[in-house]
């Protein structure tokens, strides 16, 4: 690492000169796999993108000149050419470095990057933004890839750009992979799409002559784009989708090329007007295990770098992760009821979709990185008699809002909307946990939105939304473990909007919803109070007779949710007491009304006061001795 220990900022890297780039390129990836082999994140993206990076920071002034990565994962060079070198290793940890591009974090980030696909429409802005504040020399540049381009934002964003005055520079990516294999038209399209070098250097000339003769102004700009794309399509026999939209095209080039990287960026950066340059990457580029397998190199945990071996954990207490049982069951569902289907937005095997698509490929659907069209395809489905079991995970469905409320719940259509990864998902940190679907769809009419306490209530839940006339259901559950090793059950129906007591007590009721509620029972164990615990299972339609219960004979209620406070179970439980009559002490567990960091889950509960001992805690504190059970405070 001799050179790389030289580099503090870009500003160091441009002091070097070019023949050293390719060395600087070798340090860094092979620091990255040092660092992550021990210290687990997100790997094979990050490795596919050196070269690109490399060049980025040498080519221009950042951070006057702004990066806007998309998908941030691809970003962990970035990070580390830019002044957190030195800290790369508290990666994800609490109080460590983020996972992804945050302008909280550094100068460097130009905007946030969690949810793929908003990097097009953040930079037009941004260019745009210079325009109008006459800075004509900053640059901007949008890097959009790992699948984001089968995102529709980013066609919104191509669209705006094609009519905005802007000079904005999109490099495309293109390593025909997101997590799982790409799919779509797009997808087949990027890998196919060609260029000739001989009519772009041809261009390139004729487009300098006509400058120096003032051939080229702006009255007369689009109709030269349009000659220009003509001849282009006439040349290369097939028609350009980025110069349909009046962006001009360079590519594809190789995106492991640093120098070559750096020379066409050099020649393209200064010409007006929107642009892209399309590279082709090998994701896990320089590690042979990556290479091979990079949906498993995605985010492989620890591993040994010099043999690839993966420092795979196996579970001891035979539990299973809970996206696992939804796979199963969906698997065993779809067996027995021919209506039923699987949606799921490019993640099958984070979802494990990928079971239903393995056992009944033509009943199971990955649409690629586009959550809104997932649920209004899975809408569709419905409306013709299918029931189709739409899973996203829940920081994902935000981008889904309208859709669930205009194309699913307006209709009362029969479906299915499973939330995995809902709650606080841990190392990934506020882009990614799913704390805000209770509160966010709990308004929505026509909804029923329910969390299981386990694995069997998980199955349970399923095998009920599935029945006919049910409506749109909504089932989160989160990322991990579950608790139960016996959980392949016979299917019960749970009677909607109703929920259940777990255990009788006095004085104080202690009310959760989903997963969760295990915490909160060994909360309850700890306290020693002879509080009562009520699992309520159905956020909407909530159990009001099981409340009305509460609120007759408890004197303190105490709420717990994988979600906001704001909004969600502890909301709707204060709104029946208040419009009912009740007057109980309420006190709400939940996340705190602002964005959480990462860290590991155990730790965000502690620091949320979700976890055992706080609630514990909450239970205990404040008991007025004075009352009765049943006596309003």
């Amino acid at each position: 690492m001799n050179l790389l220990t030289q580099i503090n900022s870009p500003s160091d890297l441009r002091l070097l000169k070019p023949e050293k780039l390719e060395a600087v390129c070798k340090e860094l990836r092979q620091y990255i796999i040092e660092i992550l082999a021990e210290n687990p994140g997100h790997f094979a993206s990050s490795l596919g993108t050196v070269e690109l990076t490399v060049a980025l920071h040498y080519a221009f002034n950042t951070p006057y000149d702004r990066i806007v990565w998309d998908v941030g994962h691809q970003a962990y060079g970035h990070k580390i050419l830019t002044g957190r070198r030195d800290r790369f290793h508290t990666l994800r940890k609490l109080g460590g470095i983020g996972g992804f591009p945050n302008p909280e974090e550094s100068e460097y980030d130009s905007f946030i990057a969690g949810h793929a696909s908003n990097s097009i429409s953040a930079a037009l802005g941004m260019a745009v933004a210079s325009n109008l504040k006459n800075e004509p020399d900053r640059k901007i540049v949008a890097v959009i890839g790992d699948g984001a381009m089968t995102g529709g934002l980013a066609f919104e964003g191509l669209n705006n750009a094609s009519s905005t005055p802007n000079n904005l520079l999109i490099i495309l990516n293109d390593n025909n992979m997101s997590i799982d294999k790409p799919v779509g038209g797009m997808s087949e399209y990027l890998v196919h799409i060609t260029a000739s070098r001989t009519y772009n250097t041809i261009r390139y000339k004729l487009y300098n002559s006509l400058k120096e003769k003032g051939f080229f102004r702006e009255g007369k700009k689009e109709a030269i784009l349009r000659f220009n794309n003509s001849l282009k399509a006439l040349l290369t026999r097939q028609h350009n989708i980025f110069e349909g939209f009046n962006i001009r095209y360079f590519g594809p080039v190789d995106g492991h090329d640093v120098n070559g990287l750096v020379r066409i960026i050099n020649n393209i950066k200064n010409m007006s007007g929107p642009k892209l340059l399309h590279i082709r990457t090998i994701k896990g580029k320089g590690f042979e295990p990556a290479e091979r397998e990079a949906t498993v190199w995605h985010a492989p945990g620890k591993f040994n770098r010099e043999t690839g071996e993966r420092t795979v954990r196996k579970s001891k207490d035979g539990l299973q992760l809970y996206q696992d049982i939804f796979g199963h069951t969906l698997v065993e569902l779809a067996k027995a009821d021919s209506r039923i289907v699987g949606i799921t937005p490019a993640m099958p095997t984070g979802s494990s979709m990928i079971y239903l698509m393995n056992e009944m490929p033509e009943r199971a659907f990955d649409v690629g990185i586009a959550e809104g069209h997932a649920v209004t395809y899975a809408a569709g489905l419905a409306k013709e008699g299918l029931f189709p079991f739409c899973n996203i995970y829940s920081s994902f469905m935000q981008r889904a809002f309208d859709q669930v409320i205009h194309d699913a719940a307006l209709q009362k259509l029969d479906m299915a909307l499973c939330l995995d990864r809902a709650g606080l998902v841990g190392e990934d940190g506020a882009t990614h946990h799913g704390v805000f679907d209770l509160a966010c769809l709990r308004y929505i009419p026509n909804l029923t939105i329910a969390s299981p306490l386990n694995e069997i209530a998980l199955r349970n839940l399923m095998f009920t939304a599935s029945r006919p006339a049910t409506g749109v259901f909504v089932i989160r559950y989160p990322r991990g473990k579950g608790e139960l090793t016996d959980w392949e059950k016979p299917f019960e129906i749970l009677p909607v909007g109703k929920g259940r007591k777990l255990k009788d007590g006095k004085d104080t009721a202690v009310l959760s919803i989903g997963p969760i509620g295990n915490i909160a029972a060994e909360a309850i164990e700890k306290a020693k109070t002879g509080a009562a615990h009520y699992d309520m299972i159905y956020l909407k339609p909530i159990d009001t007779e099981l409340l009305h219960e509460v609120g007759r004979n408890f004197r303190r209620i105490i709420t717990v949710e994988d979600g906001t406070v704001q909004g969600g179970l502890g909301s709707a439980v204060m709104e029946f007491m208040m419009e009912n009559g009740y007057t109980p002490v309420i006190r709400r567990i939940g996340v705190p009304d602002h964005f959480i960091e990462h860290g590991t889950i155990a730790e965000l509960r502690h620091l949320c006061g979700m976890d055992a001992e706080s609630i514990a805690k909450t239970i205990t504190e404040d008991q007025p001795s004075s009352l009765r059970a049943g006596e309003k405070p």
